[in-house]
């Protein structure tokens, strides 16, 4: 990718110019300038043409300096570049499989959230309203990984992005872990990283299920809500698995303190919610029972179960005042959440 070579005063040219050429997510966009990107370059020390990875699809050299394109391009601050360094690097991993998630006919998206002091710093939003709009952060950091994606990695929307409809997390989705209302550790810890480290986590998500559950005053019942609610027979599955890979439950502080309350540690809160969400076998349409059992880990079995076992579960503290969780299972195809550790160069 090459800079906008116009100025600012070329603000509506720049619009035309730059959709003309598939770069934009049809939303208008902030022309990167040859000063603005080199500007969001220096903040961070990078060189233009240092390689990041080789992002998929397209397995194309995603450098630093294409990566600032697509943020300036996205409205991304320059001190929110390393977010973006690291995204990508985690989007590059195999096990992520963005060949899959990038191609699919499927709603797969990539979805972020950012651990650690970073998120403080860059005022990413965790709470009320965190999957919604509002902050800047949040907007243009997710934003202009779906430009990176595109631009860099080759997924175009109806090109080689084949999705038959899609979902709103195509156009943006980042968020932070509300650890300052959270009784349990926080994901990054979770997954092997120090508690004052800064992380972003990718997650290759099919959609977004609200659960409300204002009535229950017991983990136990909150955890049979979620557990059915994750039942959907059509939510696209691998090797028998109605979503597979890690599902991703987000819980509100409210339902966090309940099940802290009532003793539950966080893999207890996995362990109670995957006993109970499994759907039988019969409930399936018959030509999709055939497929589903056929590709099955057990296909003698009688059940499906969410995920192949409780650790794969994901809970993860966000939103604010209320009792309404979400749901974001896990896209079918063979995809893992991947984390890294975000680098801010002096």
């Amino acid at each position: 990718m090459q800079p906008w070579q116009g100025k600012d005063a070329d603000f509506e040219s720049a619009q035309e110019a730059l959709a003309a050429q598939f770069l934009t997510d049809g939303l208008p966009v902030i022309p990167p300038t040859v000063d603005r990107v080199a500007a969001m370059l220096a903040a961070n020390h990078y060189a233009a043409d240092e390689e990041i990875s080789m992002l998929p699809p397209g397995f194309e050299s995603a450098t630093a300096g294409d990566i600032a394109i697509c943020a300036v391009m996205a409205g991304c601050k320059p001190e929110y570049l390393p977010v973006l360094i690291a995204a990508v690097d985690a989007l590059s991993d195999m096990s992520f499989n963005l060949v899959g998630v990038g191609t699919t006919t499927g709603s797969a998206a990539p979805i972020y959230i950012v651990n650690g002091p970073i998120a403080e710093k860059l005022g990413i939003n965790g709470k009320n309203n965190a999957l919604g709009a509002g902050h800047r952060a949040n907007a243009t950091i997710g934003r202009a990984m779906t430009l990176i994606l595109q631009n860099i990695g080759g997924a175009k929307p109806g090109e080689v992005d084949m999705a038959t409809l899609g979902q709103p997390a195509k156009y943006a989705c980042c968020f932070a872990e509300n650890v300052a209302e959270s009784p349990w550790e926080p994901l990054h810890v979770e997954r092997g990283f120090a508690p004052d480290a800064s992380v972003v986590t990718a997650v290759g998500i099919s959609g977004t299920g609200e659960v409300n559950d204002s009535d229950s005053q017991e983990a136990v019942g909150l955890a049979q809500t979620f557990a059915q609610s994750m039942l959907m027979a059509g939510i696209s599955g691998g090797a028998g698995l109605l979503g597979g890979g890690e599902p991703l439950c987000l819980f509100p502080p409210e339902w966090a303190a309940m099940f802290h309350r009532d003793g539950f540690t966080k893999q207890q809160a996995k362990q109670v919610i995957w006993e109970q969400a499994v759907l039988p076998v019969k409930k399936l349409a018959p030509a999709q029972r055939k497929h589903r059992m056929a590709a099955a880990i057990d296909p003698t079995a009688k059940v499906i179960r969410v995920a192949e076992k409780a650790d794969d579960l994901m809970i993860v503290v966000a939103g604010g005042v209320g009792r309404k969780a979400a749901y974001l299972p896990t896209w079918g195809g063979t995809t893992k959440a991947i984390s890294r550790e975000i680098r801010v160069r002096k």
